[in-house]
C-alpha cells in the first residue's frame, strides 16, 4: 500500500497499517535547497525542487503545495512585507482603507502567484502524485477577513454584526475558487488553514466562522473532494465547535489535547490530525527529543482516523535530522521500540533567562509571547493590537516581544507561566491568553496596571 493511501485512508477515519505522516514543508522547502523564503515562495521551479527534496529526505505520505496564507490577500490588494526565513506578511487592509467588496480584483489561476501554484501542482502530480498526497492549503474565509479588515474586525463583531458577517461569506466564495483551483488541477486534499479562529469565543466562531466554512467545505464534498479545517494557535476552547463543522478533518497545533481531540473526533466521525512541537522540539531540540515527541503524541491518537504531522508551517531552519528521526519513528518498529528505551534529556532551568523589573520599571511593561510575528498570523495582529493600544494611551508603555523560536523566548513563557500562544503579559502577569482584545479593553488593562504601580509605590 502507497504512503499516499495510507493518508487518504487515515483522513476518512479508516485503521492503519501504520501512522500516516505529513509534515507540512512550506518555506523549509527553500532551506532544504539553499534559498530564501522569498525566492522559494515566488517559483514554481523551486517549489518543486524543494518538496522533491523533503520527500527524498523525509519519506512523507503527503505535503503541502504551498504554504502561505497571503495567496489570496495579495490578489485582492494587500500589501505584503517579504523575508528571507517566514512567508510574507500582510501590512494593509483594502477594507479599512476605504475600499469596498465591489472594488477588490477578481480571484482566478491567472492571478497573483496561483500561475505558480497550479504549474507546480501540475508537475508535482505527475512526479510524486501516485504515492504522495499533495495538499491544497488555503487561507479560510475569517483569516481571509481580517487581513481584508484588519484588527478592527474583533471590535466590529460586536458593533456591525451584519457587516463582517457579509465580508466573512464574500472571503467564503473566495476559498471556493481557491478550492476549485486546486481541485481542478489535482490536488487530493483541500486544507483550509484559519489561524485566527483562535482569537475568538465559541460563541462567535458558531455565529462568524461555522455557517461560512460548511459553505466551503460542502463545496469540496460536492465535487469529490476531502476537507480539513487546519487552525495554528490554541484553540482548545474552539475544538467542539471545530468538530461539529462538515469538514472530513481536523488538525491542530501543539497546544491542544490529543486525547480530548480524539474523543471529539470520534464522537463526531472525524479524523484528526496533528501536532508535534514546532521549537521546543524540532527547531530546536534534538533528534531524542524529535523521537520521544513523535512516540508520545502517536500514543496519545491511536491508529484510526490520525495523521501525524507539525503543529503549523515547519520554521525555515528545522534541522533535518530531527525531521529524519519523526519519519524513522513512522516508518520503523525497531526504531520505535528501541527509543522507547532513551530517557528525555532533562529540562532547561533557564536560569540565565531574567525577568525585567516590573515594580523599578518607569512604565507599564507589556511583554507579548509569540511563535513569531512575521509568520504567524495571531502573532502579528496581537503584536499590532498591542501596540495600536499604546500609542492610544498617554501612559508610558514598554513593549517586548519574545518568540519562542529562540531559547530566550522559551525561557520567559517559562517564567511567566504562560501556557498558550500568544499571550500577552501586563507587567509580568499573563493577561490576554490566545485572544485578542477589542483596543478599549486593552487599554483599560494598560491604564489599570499604571495606576496599580503607582499605587504600590505610594
Amino acid at each position: 500500500m502507497t504512503g499516499k493511501q495510507i493518508l487518504l485512508d487515515a483522513i476518512k477515519g479508516k485503521e492503519t497499517e501504520r501512522t500516516a505522516w505529513l509534515p507540512f514543508v512550506g518555506c523549509h522547502g527553500g532551506f532544504l535547497i539553499e534559498k530564501t523564503a522569498t525566492e522559494y515562495l515566488k517559483s514554481a521551479d523551486l517549489i518543486i525542487e524543494g518538496l522533491k527534496k523533503a520527500k527524498s529526505l523525509y519519506n512523507p505520505d503527503g505535503l503541502p503545495v504551498m504554504f502561505d496564507l497571503q495567496i489570496e490577500a495579495e490578489i485582492l490588494g494587500c500589501s505584503l512585507h517579504w523575508a528571507d526565513e517566514v512567508p510574507p506578511a500582510v501590512t494593509s487592509h483594502p477594507l479599512a482603507q476605504g475600499k469596498k467588496i465591489a472594488d477588490l480584483p477578481e480571484l482566478d489561476e491567472t492571478k497573483g502567484r496561483f500561475p505558480i501554484v497550479v504549474e507546480a501542482l501540475k508537475t508535482l502530480k505527475k512526479d510524486i502524485g501516485d504515492d504522495t498526497a499533495l495538499y491544497g492549503l488555503i487561507c479560510g474565509p475569517f483569516t481571509l477577513a481580517l487581513h481584508l479588515l484588519g484588527n478592527d474586525i474583533f471590535l466590529d463583531m460586536y458593533d456591525e454584526e451584519d457587516e463582517v458577517c457579509a465580508v466573512i461569506d464574500y472571503c467564503a466564495d473566495i476559498c471556493i475558487k481557491s478550492a476549485d483551483i486546486y481541485l481542478d488541477h489535482g490536488a487530493d486534499v483541500i486544507a483550509v488553514v484559519d489561524p485566527m479562529t483562535s482569537q475568538i469565543s465559541p460563541d462567535h466562531f458558531a455565529q462568524f466562522v461555522t455557517p461560512f466554512m460548511n459553505k466551503v467545505y460542502d463545496h469540496i464534498r460536492a465535487r469529490g473532494g476531502i476537507s480539513s479545517i487546519f487552525v495554528c494557535g490554541d484553540v482548545t476552547r474552539n475544538l467542539e465547535v471545530m468538530t461539529q463543522t462538515t469538514a472530513d478533518n481536523i488538525s491542530v497545533d501543539e497546544q491542544i489535547d490529543m486525547t480530548h481531540l480524539r474523543q471529539l473526533c470520534e464522537a463526531q466521525g472525524k479524523s484528526f490530525g496533528g501536532n508535534i512541537k514546532l521549537t521546543a522540539v524540532l527547531l530546536l531540540g534534538d533528534e531524542s527529543d524529535a523521537k520521544m515527541e513523535t512516540l508520545d503524541i502517536m500514543e496519545k491518537s491511536g491508529s484510526k482516523g490520525f495523521i501525524l504531522a507539525p503543529g503549523c508551517d515547519l520554521p525555515y531552519a528545522v534541522p533535518v535530522k530531527n525531521l529524519q528521526a519523526v519519519s524513522e519513528m513512522v516508518h520503523d518498529e525497531y526504531a520505535r521500540e528501541a527509543a522507547k528505551s532513551l530517557q528525555a534529556k532533562d529540562a532547561d532551568s533557564f536560569d540565565d533567562v531574567e525577568l525585567p523589573d516590573y515594580h523599578g520599571a518607569r512604565a507599564v511593561v507589556v511583554d507579548v509571547i509569540t511563535l513569531d510575528s512575521t509568520s504567524c498570523a495571531p502573532c502579528q495582529y496581537m503584536m499590532e493590537a498591542v501596540q495600536k493600544a499604546a500609542d492610544k494611551t498617554m501612559v508610558k508603555v514598554w513593549i517586548n516581544e519574545h518568540k519562542i523560536k529562540v531559547r530566550e523566548g522559551i525561557g520567559m513563557m517559562v517564567k511567566l507561566g504562560v501556557k498558550n500562544l500568544p499571550t500577552i503579559c501586563i507587567n509580568g502577569e499573563p493577561t490576554f491568553a490566545s485572544i485578542i482584545p477589542d483596543q478599549t479593553t486593552l487599554v483599560k488593562a494598560i491604564e489599570q496596571a499604571a495606576m496599580a504601580k503607582m499605587s504600590v509605590r505610594a
